[in-house]
């Protein structure tokens, strides 16, 4: 994203991202302020969206009528999947082949774990449906007949499902068949009906089908609550919002509606965005690590050289999504995490989670189980005034309680003796999440700064950073409410896909020009303004024998050599090493993208930053600690550790040997003395 390359067209926005616990919304005024607010998640998250935004209307003095553009970020998509309450799915696939979904690849989710069970299928066998039919890479051999079609549309019915999934082989090199079968389903059943060849045109059936069934089964789900949430917000007099997808771009809810599985990691996705907008210009680091601690999970992604790190790879509950996203790792490791003592008296810690009601014991909402933010109540690095969200105070006593509690099961001396191994086990959970993205894709984290975000990622942040070696965590401003402000930054972006399979020494690079050029065409055509859009073009590449491949870009023109050597580079840099082998062409990609303004937003310190101080514990020791308020330390100031700096959507923990500087834009660095 450019400020010179996107003109300014919104002048007051809001952004709305849901979470497990909180609601976050932020809001940009005409004078580049930025307010934010916070509000308890709603079964119906269409609510709690709508208060957050009456809210932060209500704390900028401005009129919910008068916001020119709304972004938002959900977690329906990810719910249904991960809680199995989705629509009540039908597949339809080619005959032989009802079974793709059960048998997988046949691979075990841990190897060694001999009680190890793989996720049920999202369509059980009742609700798989075969039609007799072939096609192949080469094309169609035996098209269906549209009579056999009806008669399956007939027993689908009478399964009472909710939503059609059809995948067909090879349909991604000849759809016809697949039209034709899908087009007779629309006319006969008043339900979704997703078709491969629409939602991931690529080889490899089982990934195909599985895509195609995820975007079945939260079709219904996203369809019913985008209706709510317009509508919502056509009352209040507030745009249509603007939704972001799983590939860190947004989209109008209307191609949302149409392409559900694309929100699948639709707010992990908001958080990348926002930190790659606002923390990679106060560091000279390689690249950021983003870790975004919330109230039920953690997630760890990779900007490097500017760019989001992505990937078509990917799994949300065990099955697999092939759609383009962020590539986010994720820990059941988060604020309301409840911690226990497993059957072998080890202490651990989620993912199961207190939620936002009743949530941590310290919310005092009848919770008693202790969790991570109670943890934190007892070690001082959240008070006793603390106002979490600016609203909700905390009760110390209840938390301490609860970790005296675990502190008697896991036979420990106390409370801030178990609070000290809930924070450790907490962050050693997460510290394997940091090097899944780093140290096992040839990276040295080392080499990157740590960018910290999410309601209780700062407490955790400089912990973390001295595990893995890392000198440097920066801290943006809007920490505790950066997914929402990410939609603020989010440029408008569609992906196309096709497979397209040659040995590139032999590839036809005009040919290859046409199916890119082709696929460009199909990326803008879901854009509210493709003319305004600009396009990059990538290919899918492996060396000849590996089942896997690689992205790499293609530029203006294809041209075998360079594209070759990009590859090459990419697979050391990914690998450790590069082979004397043919490279495979697999696969042709177009990404169209509109650019938005990334909000320049103004920062002025006001008051006294200094509150007070309290006793915290770092490792054995307990320091007096004192309190900072962040909004009112200037710029240019340092804040030498231990020292809190308090804000309303999140804490921030300097621990003893590290200190706090303050950048021109509010952005924290948190910086080891003597640093390396």
């Amino acid at each position: 994203m450019s400020n010179d390359a996107a003109e300014k067209t919104h002048r007051i926005r809001v952004g709305a991202d849901v979470g497990g616990t909180f609601t976050d919304v932020v809001l940009l005024t005409e004078e580049d302020r930025l307010v934010t607010a916070k509000v308890p998640s709603t079964d119906d998250q269409s609510e709690g969206v709508l208060d957050g935004i009456r809210k932060a209307c209500e704390k900028a003095d401005v009129d919910p009528r008068d916001v020119d553009a709304f972004s938002h970020a959900m977690t329906v998509s990810t719910n249904a999947l991960l809680e199995e309450d989705g629509a009540r799915t039908a597949l339809v696939t080619t005959e032989g082949f009802c079974d793709v979904l059960e048998i997988g690849r046949q691979d075990r989710p841990s190897l060694y774990d001999l009680n190890a069970e793989k996720p049920d299928p999202l369509v059980p066998r009742r609700r798989r449906f075969e039609v007799e039919e072939r096609a192949t890479p080469d094309g169609i051999e035996t098209p269906p007949d549209p009579d056999s079609v009806r008669e399956i549309a007939g027993r689908i019915r009478e399964t009472e499902a909710e939503s059609v999934a059809v995948s067909l082989l090879h349909a991604y090199a000849d759809p016809g068949n697949e039209e034709t079968v899908a087009e007779i389903l629309r006319e006969e059943l008043d339900a979704p009906v997703s078709a491969s060849h629409e939602v991931l045109a690529a080889f490899r059936e089982y990934e195909r089908s599985s895509t195609t069934a995820v975007d079945a089964y939260v079709t219904p789900k996203i369809d019913a609550y985008l209706g709510r949430l317009v509508e919502r917000a056509e009352e209040a007099g507030v745009p249509a919002p603007l939704v972001m997808q799983s590939n860190g771009g947004i989209a109008d809810a209307g191609t949302v509606r149409e392409h559900a599985v694309t929100t699948c990691l639709s707010g992990p996705a908001a958080g990348v965005v926002g930190a790659d907008a606002t923390a990679e210009s106060a560091t000279d680091a390689a690249g950021l690590v983003t870790f975004d601690m919330g109230g039920t999970s953690s997630d760890v992604s990779l900007v490097r050289d500017g760019e989001v790190e992505r990937t078509t790879e990917a799994e949300i509950g065990g099955r697999p999504v092939g759609t383009p996203m962020v590539d986010v790792t994720t820990v059941g490791a988060g604020g309301g995490s409840l911690a226990y003592v497993d059957s072998g008296g080890a202490l651990r810690v989620g993912p199961e989670s207190a939620g936002a009601n009743p949530g941590p014991a310290c919310y005092g909402k009848g919770g008693s189980e202790p969790t991570v933010t109670d943890a934190n109540v007892v070690l001082g690095y959240l008070g006793g005034d603390t106002a979490l969200g600016g609203e909700l105070s905390l009760d110390a006593e209840a938390a301490r309680e609860a970790l005296a509690d675990l502190a008697d099961e896991a036979d420990l001396s106390g409370p801030v003796e178990a609070a000290r191994g809930v924070y450790r086990v907490a962050n050693a959970s997460m510290t394997r999440a940091v090097r899944a993205v780093t140290v096992e894709r040839g990276h040295d984290p080392r080499n990157f700064a740590l960018a910290a975000f999410g309601g209780a990622g700062p407490m955790h942040a400089a912990a973390l950073a001295d595990r893995l070696d890392v000198g440097r965590v920066v801290i943006p401003r809007a920490c505790g409410v950066l997914s929402a402000f990410g939609l603020l930054a989010a440029d408008e972006t569609r992906d196309a896909v096709r497979t397209y399979r040659s040995s590139l020494d032999a590839a036809d690079s005009a040919d290859i020009e046409s199916v890119l050029a082709e696929l460009a065409d199909e990326a803008k055509a879901d854009l509210r303004n493709p003319d305004a859009a600009s396009v990059t073009r990538h290919a899918d590449l492996r060396y000849s024998g590996q089942s896997f491949e690689l992205p790499v870009e293609v530029g203006e023109s294809f041209d075998p050599r360079a594209v070759a050597e990009r590859f090459h580079a990419a697979h050391e840099t990914a690998h450790g090493y590069r082979m004397d082998e043919a490279v495979e062409l697999v696969g042709l990609r177009a990404r169209a993208t509109i650019e938005r303004e990334t909000p320049d937003v103004a920062y002025s310190a006001e008051g006294d930053p200094r509150v007070g101080s309290r006793e915290a514990n770092f490792g054995e020791e307990v320091r007096e600690t004192p309190v900072y308020r962040r909004e009112a330390l200037p710029a240019g100031e340092e804040v030498a550790g231990p020292a809190v700096c308090e804000q309303a959507d999140s804490t921030v923990v300097v621990p003893p040997e590290w200190r706090a500087e303050v950048q021109a834009d509010g952005t924290l660095v948190l910086k080891q003395e003597g640093e390396r």
